[in-house]
């Protein structure tokens, strides 16, 4: 199978569960079970890709500091390959609060440096060595958008909550040819994918939690996937990284679209099963049950 290279997004989260998410009137929560452990897109998405079997590299930067030794750990104990870059800022952490029906309020209480000092020949032998590459939207990968774009391999990006004109998604786009994004910021979703198609990508699609996720692609394919209903939800962090990883394989497996939505949509809900960022019993001979 072909090899992917993802580049950025590590953090070490705390996750609190609650039965809703607090409201604008003040108040008390006196039971919020948490967990902490490693987080953002970039992990998010190397570890069900290593799940599924694809050889996968990241690229990705925290800080010298206990959160930073507990991600590599992770890594480490998930067999996941990747190279570290030490952000002189420390290690990015973020508070996620999330509900039972998988509401989520994300906030980022450090940041990442915007800028980082890249080896950029050693940047170009992960991206020479890989067949697509994962361009995350992450600060410090902006200056690393003209290397990929340069390289001529597949690019796919994830823009999230991408609102259809915020200036900073702009370059990662403009790099990618395969788009995921979501409809949280983006209700009138489709004329933004039908541009995006028009502007030459060959492939957008747009998740919309419960309500399952929209593909376009460059030949005329318009599919409507509907989510996979779960019993009970337990984590919804890292849902939409699955659904993405879950495409991903089946692109490289050569499924259809048809096929690989609904692949990203049983990776998706298995995800939201689980504490960890993904299903951890997550495997490929589980996605054609």
């Amino acid at each position: 199978m072909q090899k992917v290279l993802i580049l950025g997004g590590s953090t070490y989260d705390l996750k609190i569960y609650l039965d809703q998410l607090p409201g604008a009137i003040p108040q008390t929560i006196h039971k919020a079970p948490h967990r902490e452990g490693p987080g953002s897109t970039g992990t998010g998405k190397a570890l069900p890709l290593t799940y599924l079997g694809v050889p996968t590299v990241l690229y990705t930067a925290f800080g010298n500091d206990w959160y930073g030794r507990q991600i590599e750990t992770f890594l480490h104990e998930k067999k996941i390959e990747f190279h570290k870059i030490i952000d002189p800022a420390g290690t990015q952490r973020h508070v996620n609060l999330m509900d039972k029906k998988g509401g989520r309020i994300s906030m980022f209480i450090t940041q990442s440096s915007e800028r980082l000092t890249h080896d950029f020949t050693l940047v170009k032998s992960f991206i020479d060595a890989c067949d697509i590459i994962v361009l995350n939207i992450i600060p410090y990968c902006v200056s690393l958008i003209d290397m990929v774009m340069a390289s001529g391999k597949e690019v796919w990006t994830d823009l999230h909550d991408y609102d259809g004109k915020n200036d900073y998604h702009l370059p990662f786009l403009k790099a990618a040819r395969f788009v995921q994004l979501s409809s949280d910021n983006l209700p009138d979703y489709l004329p933004v994918m039908q541009q995006m198609i028009r502007e030459g990508k060959q492939m957008v699609v747009c998740t919309h939690g419960p309500e399952g996720a929209t593909i376009l692609t460059a030949d005329g394919l318009h599919m409507e996937q509907q989510a996979i209903s779960v019993g009970n939800i337990v984590d919804s962090n890292g849902a939409g990284d699955s659904f993405f990883a879950g495409l991903l394989y089946g692109y490289l497996a050569h499924k259809n679209w048809e096929t690989a939505m609904r692949y990203a949509a049983k990776c998706g809900a298995l995800a939201v099963t689980d504490e960890e960022l993904c299903f951890r019993g997550l495997n490929a001979s589980m996605l054609d049950v």
